[in-house]
């Protein structure tokens, strides 16, 4: 009989639910790598070898080789079995871009992917491994299900992956053997003596089956109000910039720029560098609403969730000793002075940060073992939590470790965050520090969206113009990059 803690939680199970082909969810990671020297340590880093590295490290994240199985006739929530066919050459694809291996080549290839839903019969992962980038360099495009991470029961793959070294370090590989797959009679003997036996098991199944009506509700109201708009002859309501009618398809932007450049800002003008992230976007955001002619008094200021790190045990735990918690920010797009929209954005967090329950950033990256991409996850997870709430756009930011990380050897150079979107949202925007450069991961939906680069390059300038009323100066580029700066995925 299968154990209580391997049936799928309430929360988890909301997340394959409220999935549709508009809006897949599932967050996903681009990290690019320098191989470096062929004799060195990261020489010869190539799809082999980083298979043999995640044969070695999955057995730290058993869930990953688990798929989700239904109870008969709904009587409880669904499983977690061992996939029986699991097959690492199937989650682990090899991938190459055409020369010249462009930044754009890379984008669209990534845009494409993420587009696309995980198969539900399958454990709810995948990794590209991309070659061909400029440079000999590596990415890898890491997608999973947010209904798969969580925090407790499982951190995100690319957590374990990642070392502090570069000489390769395995860690022994385990003669996995999936467990027998549980039979229909057993999975329903099992469901009722959960049912009957287990409180929590019983309220978490009650949990689950009034979140599911009221979805259905949610989904079938929506779908009423499209039809009766259609037979009065009224043209759906196009919302604004930020909103409306998803498609199936994506555009991802990245945005590299320099960690150095916030904290001068923020010497000159207070606050942290989490309110000159936000300050940016905010800037980024007003910019280009306007070179989309877009009217500032339908949008004088946009409502943004902004997942932040506390201390409160009956929160959303993770197993990296931080809890993440919602927090709603009016985002002063109308306001015309840079330092005055630093000043209000800083203003609307000084309220968390006196609570005491805010975690500092500096504390959040040194936990042992941390890596942004399990942030990442349960950050769109609390978003998602709070879709019913008036915001327009989530941005999830998490500070990381400032020095070098490597896979197998090889030494990641950039991480950039591609959050999901929300229903009838049209933007997201995750963002991450990490070894002195702060990078920008943006998400839009490709026919909403059709000038996400031009956002991304308003978040550039964004910056600059803070930067200048800081030192008078220009932000400085990032290493490896041209003096004009582009958006990078």
């Amino acid at each position: 009989m299968r154990a209580v803690n391997d049936r799928v939680r309430s929360r988890d199970l909301a997340f394959l639910e409220n999935e549709t082909p508009t809006a897949p969810c599932h967050n996903a990671t681009v990290e690019v790598f320098d191989p470096g020297d062929p004799s060195g340590p990261g020489g010869g880093f190539d799809y082999d070898r980083f298979v043999a590295l995640i044969l070695d490290r999955i057995p730290f994240v058993p869930r990953y080789r688990q798929r989700v199985q239904e109870v008969p006739g709904h009587l409880a929530n669904p499983v977690w079995v061992d996939d029986d066919h699991f097959d690492i050459g199937y989650h682990v694809r090899r991938s190459a871009l055409p020369r010249p291996g462009s930044t754009e080549q890379l984008r669209e290839l990534v845009s494409r992917i993420v587009s696309r839903p995980l198969d539900r019969s399958r454990p709810l992962w995948e990794i590209y491994f991309v070659e061909g980038l400029a440079d000999g360099r590596v990415a890898l495009l890491y997608k999973t299900h947010q209904a798969l991470v969580d925090g407790v029961e499982t951190v995100d793959l690319g957590q374990v992956l990642l070392d502090k070294d570069p000489d390769v370090q395995l860690l022994g590989n385990d003669e996995w053997h999936p467990h027998r797959h549980p039979s229909p009679a057993g999975l329903v003997a099992s469901a009722l003596h959960d049912l009957i036996t287990e409180r929590g098991v019983a309220l978490d199944t009650a949990q689950h089956a009034v979140g599911s009506v009221l979805r259905t509700a949610d989904r079938f109201a929506a779908g009423a109000g499209r039809v009766v708009a259609g037979l009065a002859g009224r043209r759906p309501d196009r919302g604004n910039a930020l909103t409306g009618e998803l498609s199936q398809q994506r555009r991802i932007v990245g945005v590299e720029t320099r960690l150095d450049d916030y904290r001068t800002i923020r010497d000159a003008h207070g606050g942290t560098v989490n309110d000159v992230i936000l300050a940016t976007v905010t800037g980024g955001l007003r910019a280009w609403l306007m070179t989309r002619s877009e009217s500032m008094g339908g949008l004088r200021q946009i409502q943004a969730v902004v997942p932040v790190s506390v201390i409160d045990r009956e929160l959303e735990a993770t197993s990296l000793g931080s809890q993440i918690a919602p927090h709603f920010v009016t985002l002063p797009t109308a306001e015309a002075s840079p330092v005055v929209r630093l000043h209000q954005v800083s203003y609307s967090f000084q309220a968390h940060k006196e609570t005491g329950r805010a975690v500092a950033a500096n504390r959040l990256a040194g936990i042992a073992g941390f890596a942004p991409t399990t942030f990442h996850a349960i950050g769109s997870r609390v978003a998602a939590a709070e879709v019913r709430r008036d915001f327009q756009i989530s941005i999830t930011n998490v500070p990381g470790p400032q020095s070098p990380l490597y896979a197998a050897g090889a030494r990641m150079v950039r991480t950039f965050p591609i959050p999901p979107l929300l229903p009838q949202h049209a933007l997201a925007i995750g963002v991450t520090s990490y070894d002195g450069a702060v990078f920008y991961g943006i998400t839009a939906d490709r026919d909403l969206v059709p000038d996400v680069d031009v956002l991304g390059q308003c978040v550039t300038e964004a910056l600059a113009e803070l930067l200048d009323t800081a030192t008078g100066g220009r932000p400085k580029i990032p290493r490896g990059r041209r003096k004009k700066a582009v958006p990078k995925p």
